[in-house]
This record gives C-alpha cells, structure tokens and sequence, in this order.
C-alpha cells in the first residue's frame, strides 16, 4: 500500500515537459521480462536521424555516456551496459545514449540533431511528455499487488496513461531462429524470466540450462569452468548476452529473437513522429 500510494502521486503530481521532439517511450507495468529491447528494435531500426536512449542498469559508468555514434561504438559494455550495447550493435543508424537523467541526454540528442527519441523503459517518467507503447505480457499475472508484494511497478490500472497497449501474441510476436546451432549446447543466459526461453528451445539438444541473474556481469573464468564441467560443442545464449561474451574466444551459439509489430501499431508511431508539431 505504502509503494503504491507512492507511485499514485508521483503520477498525479508531475507536470510533464514538453521538449519539442518527438519522444517514443516503450515500456512496461511489471518488472522486466516483457521485450523492451527488442521491441524497440524492430520498431526503430527503419528510422534514421534517430536517438536511443536508456538509463543503461548495471553499467560501471555513471554520468552522461554515447555508447554510439551511428554504428560507432565508443565504449566497452562494462560501461555501458549489455542493454544500451545491443542497442549499438542493432542500430547502426542511431544515436544511443545512457544516462539517470533521461531530459538531459534528451536534450543532448537535440543539440545533434537528432529528430526523434526513443526511451527505453520510460512509461514512469512522467515528467517528460511522451508517446506511450506500454507492453503486454500473453498471460496476465494472477497476483495483481504492486512491489514487493506482487510483480507491478505500478497499478495495473495505468494502463489506461499508455497511447497504445500492446499485447503479446495479438499486437506484436516473438520470432526466433538459432544461428551456429551445433549437438551439444550449454544454455548460458542472465535475462530476466529466462525460463520463457525454453519454449523455443524443446528441440534443441542442450547438455545444461545455466541461468545468472538478470544483468550478470559475466568473466572468463566462470565460463571456462561451466565448460570444463560440461564439455558443449557450444555456448547458446541471447544477443544480449553475447555482447558480454563475444570477447572470450568462444564458440556461440546464437538465440536470435525478432519482434514483429502489427502494422496499426507502426502506422500510429509514424504519424506521431512525421507530423509532430504540425497541428
């Protein structure tokens, strides 16, 4: 009760600032797990001139950091975090930028010209006036508490705030396909809610499921030792996590999920965008 009444004026009590551009923000009601990052993907990778931008959780950085420059990395992933350096590998004609202070790098991105935002995780930034995907788990959580007595950040009625609501398996769809695919696998992965993998993943021939927790800062050493015990032909693991493991000389095996958006859904993002300001 105390979390929520919290929340409920935080809602009620920001004034929202408008910052002259248009600003997409993908988000969800519950913690992680929802398809955030690939969502905003599929959705930003046929835009140019564009920013993305993140608090980039867990990063050993702490100010204002360009993890990118149009396909240009400049920084490591330890700074920049694995989910702001999948967003540079994946947008090669963005902008990415993680920073606490969203309406600072916002304001950032403006002075670089940049003509549309996108906001990963923002639906609760309620001072920054803002376009709203919220995102829709397929099974709806039969606990419907916010934290820590239940999975929601926040009333499961704001949904009501969002522009769109997007459900999983009616509005948008998981496509997954393996690349390098070998005999004997060893499922490595540290996403929030990894068991939802294993759906696509029944008739894979994996030797171990190691799960880390959400975010987990790999090293060599665990890796080798996780091999040692299981001998795999190769490591399967996410694109998230790969960009945390592709330094250590290993054989990857790749999960590779795609998100496909229904075209209502792309078609209300692009008027938003393409006649922003105009009326």
């Amino acid at each position: 009760m105390l979390y929520c009444i919290v929340v409920i004026l935080k809602r009620y009590l920001a004034k929202s600032k408008e910052l002259h551009i248009p600003i997409v923000s993908i988000g969800n009601l519950t913690l992680g797990g929802s398809g955030k990052t690939p969502f905003t993907i599929s959705l930003a990778k046929d835009r140019k001139n564009i920013a993305v931008i993140l608090r980039g959780y867990k990063r050993e950085s702490k100010e204002l950091l360009i993890v990118s420059r149009y396909g240009d990395i400049k920084c490591s992933v330890q700074d920049s975090g694995d989910e702001a350096m999948l967003y540079a590998k994946s947008l090669p004609n963005a902008l990415v930028i993680v920073c606490k202070d969203r309406i600072e790098a916002i304001e950032y991105a403006k002075k670089e010209g940049i003509k549309a935002i996108f906001l990963d995780d923002a639906f609760h930034r309620h001072e920054i006036k803002k376009f709203d995907i919220l995102l829709e788990p397929k099974d709806e959580y039969k606990n419907s508490f916010c934290i820590p007595s239940g999975p929601y950040r926040e009333p499961k009625s704001f949904a009501k705030y969002a522009d769109i609501v997007a459900k999983e398996d009616i509005d948008f769809h998981r496509v997954v396909k393996i690349t390098n695919k070998t005999d004997k696998m060893l499922l490595v992965t540290a996403i929030s809610k990894p068991q939802r993998l294993e759906n696509f993943l029944q008739k894979e021939n994996l030797v171990a499921k190691i799960y880390f927790q959400d975010h987990h800062p790999y090293t060599k050493d665990e890796i080798k030792k996780l091999i040692k015990r299981y001998n795999p032909t190769s490591i399967l693991t996410t694109r998230k996590d790969a960009v945390k493991l592709e330094d250590f000389d290993l054989n990857l095996s790749i999960i590779e999920l795609d998100i496909k958006i229904d075209d209502a859904i792309k078609d209300k993002v692009d008027d938003f965008i393409d006649n922003f300001g105009k009326f």
